[in-house]
C-alpha cells in the first residue's frame, strides 16, 4: 500500500492524537497538531481516503475519525518513532530488578510487577523452558537428620529443588558422596533426558550405592520434569478494568485467556522476533480481538529462553513500551546469563 508523504503524516497524527486523548480525531483539532499547512477541507478529504484504504474508520457518523487495526500496523512499521530509555530511567529500572537476580523465578515475577506498574496494562513474563537445556550442576543441602534438598541447575538459567528423606541419618560425609556421584553422572545430561527409565538405567549403574541415594536420584527426577516446564507470572490484570474501550464482555474474554497459563505460553513462544506487536485479530485468540500485545523474547546463554509482554487495549503507546519492553528483556537474559555463568 503505497501512501504519499502527506498521508503518512496525517494518518500518524490521527492515530498519535487518539492514543493521548481517546477521542476521535476531527479535521479542526487534526490541524493544529500538524506540522505543515493544509486546510480543514484537504485534511478531510485525506482522511477519507485513508478511510477508503481501510486505515481509519469513523464510529458515528458525525465523528471524527479513529485507527483501525490495518491502520495501526502501518503506524507501528512504517511510521512509528521509538523513543529511547534514558540513562536515569535504565538505572531506575535495574535498580528495581537487580535484588531478585539472584534467583531467575523472583527475578521475572518481579519483571512483570515493574512492568505493569509501568505501563498500566496486564503484564506477563514466562520462565525458562527447559526443553533444550542441560544439566549445569546439582546442589544439596541438608535441611534435618534424615532429609535434604536437591537443587538441580540447569544451561536455561533455570534452579528447581526438590526435598528428598532416607531412612538412614545423612552426614556430611555421605552429602559429599552423592554431591560427587550426581555431579559425575548428571552434568551435561539433557534435561528431557532424565526420565524414570534413565534414572533407573542410572541407579543401575552405581552398584552397591543404589540402595542409598534412590530417593536422592527420584528428587532430580521431579525437579528436571518441573524445569522443563514454562512458568507464567502475571500481574496488573485489574489495570484493564479502567479503559474504557472494554466493556464488560471483553474483560471477561480477556480475564478468561489470562486465567490460563498454558494458552498464554503457547501465544508467547510463538513470538520469534526480538520485539513483536500483535494487533487484534493478529493474535488468532478470539479473547484477544480487542486487544494489543507487545511480546519481547529474552535469550540466556546466547539462546532462546522466554518472554516478557504487556497486554492491553489497541490504544497505547506503542513506541514509548516497545522501547520499555525491550530494555527489560534485554535486562532480564543478561542477568540471567550472569547467574547462570556463576553457577
Amino acid at each position: 500500500m503505497e501512501l504519499t508523504q502527506r498521508q503518512q503524516k496525517i494518518l500518524a497524527a490521527v492515530i498519535e492524537l487518539y492514543i493521548a486523548t481517546g477521542e476521535p480525531v476531527g479535521s479542526k483539532s487534526l490541524c493544529e497538531t500538524l506540522d505543515f499547512n493544509v486546510s480543514s477541507a484537504t485534511v478531510r478529504n485525506e482522511m477519507s481516503n485513508l478511510s477508503e484504504m481501510g486505515l481509519l474508520e469513523q464510529p458515528h457518523t458525525s465523528a471524527g475519525r479513529i485507527p483501525t487495526e490495518k491502520g495501526y500496523r502501518v503506524y507501528i512499521d512504517r511510521l512509528m518513532k521509538r523513543p529511547g530509555i534514558t540513562g536515569d530511567e535504565k538505572r531506575y529500572i535495574d535498580s528495581l530488578i537487580l535484588p531478585s537476580a539472584y534467583d531467575p523465578e523472583k527475578l521475572l515475577d518481579g519483571v512483570a510487577k515493574i512492568l505493569a506498574s509501568m505501563t498500566k496494562f496486564a503484564a506477563v513474563s514466562t520462565t525458562p523452558s527447559g526443553e533444550s537445556a542441560v544439566i549445569r550442576a546439582v546442589q544439596l543441602v541438608q535441611t534435618s537428620r534424615r532429609t535434604a534438598m536437591v537443587i538441580l541447575m540447569t544451561s536455561a538459567g533455570t534452579m528447581k529443588s526438590r526435598v528428598f528423606h532416607c531412612d538412614f541419618d545423612i552426614t556430611p560425609e555421605i552429602l559429599r558422596v552423592f554431591f560427587r556421584m550426581l555431579n559425575e553422572k548428571l552434568i551435561g545430561v539433557p534435561v528431557s533426558s532424565v526420565t524414570p527409565a534413565y534414572i533407573q538405567s542410572l541407579a543401575a549403574s552405581m552398584g552397591d550405592m543404589a540402595m542409598m541415594i534412590s530417593s536422592a536420584l527420584m528428587a532430580v527426577a521431579d525437579a528436571a520434569q518441573e524445569s522443563m516446564q514454562s512458568e507464567v507470572c502475571l500481574n496488573g490484570e485489574i489495570n484493564l478494568l479502567f479503559y474504557p474501550e472494554f466493556g464488560q464482555e471483553e474483560i471477561r474474554r480477556i480475564m478468561d485467556f489470562l486465567s490460563r497459563p498454558a494458552d498464554l505460553c503457547r501465544l508467547l513462544s510463538k513470538q520469534k522476533d526480538d520485539v513483536r506487536v500483535i494487533i487484534g485479530q493478529e493474535s488468532r485468540r478470539p479473547e484477544l480481538s480487542d486487544s494489543s500485545v507487545i511480546v519481547s523474547r529474552y535469550n540466556v546463554g546466547g539462546r532462546d529462553a522466554g518472554a516478557i509482554a504487556i497486554i492491553g487495549p489497541m490504544r497505547m503507546n506503542y513506541g514509548r513500551i516497545i522501547s520499555s519492553v525491550e530494555y527489560l528483556s534485554g535486562s532480564v537474559g543478561r542477568m540471567l546469563t550472569e547467574l547462570m555463568d556463576l553457577e
